[in-house]
């Protein structure tokens, strides 16, 4: 039997947090290829990806090398939504939230960077998105600023971080987004990736751009768990076979 993601319709796209861990965003700079911003974010920083990126916990990840030399893991933990609101204040905001999910943010960097630095593209590549394995409600997570998440490549450790580390708490951001911005009922939001990804840890070329040594390539096995919420393991496939 195939474990499926948790949800399959989407009212749009999916709404992310980036440069949400500092550790993340001081080891990326200088690495963006010319597209860092100019001080340091003082507010969240949002992007969308499309519904469709969204596959299973278990399904593979569709790779295509024509598009992308350089994809990129991002583990995360990300929120659903059981309320709708609009104006949410911080304070409020675990009234609208349902339940929590693991999310791979898959990013093509390459791609990424040709666009401008922006994050749609490069982050919105079907069935590029595991995301599950199912949602964990809030009433089962004794604190949700305690949560551990890591993430293993063929069985490497590469990323272990806590969400005590969030640059913007799951109130704030919501807070934030939602100033006359309407949640629905089974949006997903999913809070930003910490140091360790393949753009950050990736050996620079005299070029100044990252070399390929850490990003993903088919075959790879990639493996994103938090002890509270449950684990993904995907296999990095092919396009045709997906």
């Amino acid at each position: 039997m195939r474990l499926g993601p948790p949800l399959r319709r989407f009212n749009r796209d999916i709404l992310c947090t980036g440069w949400n861990y500092w550790d993340h965003f001081e080891e990326s700079k200088g690495k963006r290829e010319g597209q860092d911003p100019a001080e340091t974010p003082k507010h969240p920083t949002f992007f969308t990806k499309g519904p469709d990126t969204v596959i299973g916990p278990f399904d593979d990840i569709a790779y295509d090398p024509e598009l992308s030399k350089k994809w990129d893991y991002e583990a995360e933990v990300a929120l659903v939504f059981g309320r709708d609101g609009r104006d949410i204040p911080e304070d409020q905001a675990w009234q609208h939230v349902f339940g929590f999910c693991v999310a791979n943010d898959v990013s093509q960097r390459d791609l990424q960077r040709a666009h401008g630095g922006q994050w749609l593209k490069g982050k919105s590549i079907d069935a590029t998105m595991p995301l599950g394995p199912w949602i964990t409600t809030v009433d089962e997570i004794a604190d949700p600023y305690a949560l551990r998440i890591q993430c293993e490549v063929n069985g490497e450790r590469r990323q272990h971080f806590s969400t005590k580390d969030m640059v913007f708490s799951f109130g704030e951001y919501l807070e934030h987004l939602s100033r006359d911005f309407t949640f629905y009922a089974g949006d997903i939001i999913s809070g930003g990736t910490a140091i360790g990804t393949a753009a950050d840890s990736s050996p620079m070329l005299k070029d100044g751009t990252p070399s390929n040594e850490s990003f993903i390539n088919p075959g790879d096995s990639v493996e994103i768990r938090s002890p509270a919420i449950g684990s993904l393991r995907t296999r990095v496939g092919d396009k045709r076979e997906t």
